[in-house]
């Protein structure tokens, strides 16, 4: 979930205006979370179909090598 569309329940402003401190808090945290947000956004069956092919790469690599 992204902040722009969260409600603060301190102000009841949307996160994104940062109109109160809980607000700019919470809005530089996610803001500083979003580097690592990549897979957050993944629903877990798409984190296992990822994890199947790094697991059949890393099998087929070795079994080219061998």
């Amino acid at each position: 979930m992204t902040y722009d569309r969260l409600v603060c329940a301190n102000c009841a402003a949307p996160v994104s205006e940062g109109r109160c401190p809980v607000c700019r808090a919470n809005r530089e945290r996610m803001q500083q979370d979003s580097f690592f947000g990549g897979l957050n956004g993944l629903s877990p069956a798409a984190l296992v179909a990822l994890l199947a092919v790094l697991i059949a790469a890393v099998a087929l690599l070795a079994h080219q090598t061998a």
